[in-house]
């Protein structure tokens, strides 16, 4: 029995009222955010026809991704990290109010659209590092990777639902009502947050500005491990994140609606799937040290799925239903693999870095993690128009795997870490 119940997540972060709040606050919230981020990239192709400008997304929120998680995590190391959080779920609670607003008027405006979405991503830049920095101030370190496991298998679950909500309701309900289920849901992470205890800093750093980045940065510098964890993880999204595709190949390859439907649903859902099934056997992850060469085999396994899904799409033409199939299936196993890869890199840099600089590192954090999707989104975009669909989707897995391999052989000490 002891063995079985090894298998599954290992819940003890949970016992921590302050994390329990905020974990079961999210498997509200991530459902609506997860609404919106089906809603902006289908309204965005609707309006236009064009992955080109759906694709533009990843300019417009990789900007002030970078230059507010940059600098917000150095607001996190120098203000109370819960009034930074409440600050924030504030501004996130309005800017989804505003899509909600746009759409119930029917503007369809893509530069009004984009320009919410750039705002919305301001403020999500200075959230997460912050948020992401108070769990070892509730949690001790041996709890951090099942932690880790736990928050992502509550996102991923989400990414589920909503994409699969989302998609299918969309054609019927439209768009404004997928925003206003996300400005409400946001409601209960500001609850949640609200009960949290003062996380003043002890060791604030000087004046949270250019010198503090540049000090973080420097810092990361000298840790090649956790440098190492950041461009890994930026080959895997930047190459082998083809979800700007997802309405192109749907509609095209799969015969699903141009304004989204269940063949758009069931790819931006499959991906989640993967990293929920993932996570709720991570019971494993808490029992491995070698997490250097952990990341590197599931980056590795990441890229392979995704040159599957490449090959999926291109014999679509003549097995339309088994290759949605077998996509998805791809999908899937690549989001397991990309949840264990996440919950080993958060973990060696929660477990790793002082707490004077965790905030601004977990800026360059999200930065990352939530920037190299935007790349990608822009990359593929543009490179689908020049090589189809299924060649821009495979070449990135491929182009994964071999970056990954090259990186390993370049930083042995990545190779060779150890936790604890």
């Amino acid at each position: 029995m002891a063995a079985i119940r090894g298998l599954f997540a290992d819940t003890a972060p949970l016992a921590n009222p302050h994390f329990r709040r905020l974990w079961q606050a999210n498997i509200i919230t991530v459902i609506g955010a997860q609404l919106t981020v089906v809603a902006v990239p289908a309204q965005l192709y609707a309006i236009t026809g064009d992955s080109g400008y759906v694709g533009l997304t990843g300019v417009f929120g990789l900007v002030p991704l970078v230059v507010f998680g940059l600098w917000g995590g150095a607001l996190a190391d120098h203000f109370d990290r819960r009034i930074l959080l409440l600050v924030t779920t504030v501004g996130l609670i309005a800017t989804s109010g505003l899509f909600w607003i746009q759409a119930t008027l029917n503007l369809n405006n893509v530069w009004l659209m984009l320009g919410v979405f750039s705002l919305q991503q301001a403020f999500f830049a200075v959230n997460q590092p912050t948020r992401s920095a108070v769990l070892p101030r509730l949690l001790p370190a041996a709890q951090l990777p099942a932690a880790n496991a736990l928050n992502m298998t509550v996102m991923m679950a989400g990414a589920i639902v909503g994409p699969m909500i989302g998609g299918v309701l969309i054609p019927v309900l439209g768009y404004s009502w997928l925003y206003l289920v996300d400005t409400v849901t946001l409601l209960a992470t500001f609850a949640a947050v609200w009960r949290l205890p003062a996380l003043a800093m002890e060791n604030r750093v000087g004046a949270p500005g250019l010198r503090s980045v540049i000090d973080g940065l420097a810092y990361l510098r000298l840790h090649p491990v956790l440098l190492t964890s950041f461009v890994l993880d930026l080959i895997a999204m930047i190459f082998g994140m083809p979800r700007a595709l997802f309405p192109q190949i749907a509609h095209e390859s799969f015969g699903g609606s141009v304004e989204g439907g269940t063949q758009f649903a069931v790819l931006m859902a499959a991906m989640p799937v993967g990293a929920v099934l993932g996570g709720v056997f991570s019971g494993w992850i808490s029992r491995v040290r070698r997490q250097g060469r952990a990341v590197v085999i599931s980056i590795a396994a990441w890229g392979a799925a995704i040159v599957a899904v490449g090959v999926a799409v291109g014999f679509a033409p003549l097995w339309s239903l088994p290759m949605l199939v077998a996509a998805c299936v791809f999908l899937m196993l690549g989001g397991a693999a990309d949840m264990a890869s996440a919950a080993f890199r958060q973990a060696m840099l929660l477990s790793a870095a002082d707490d004077a600089v965790r905030g601004r590192l977990q800026g360059v954090f999200i930065v990352v993690v939530a920037g190299g999707p935007r790349i990608a989104d822009t990359v593929h975009g543009y490179a689908a128009g020049a090589f189809g669909t299924a060649w821009t989707t495979g070449g990135g897995g491929l182009l994964v795997i071999v970056l990954t391999a090259l990186v390993a052989f370049l930083v042995p000490a990545f190779w060779r870490y150890r936790s604890g």
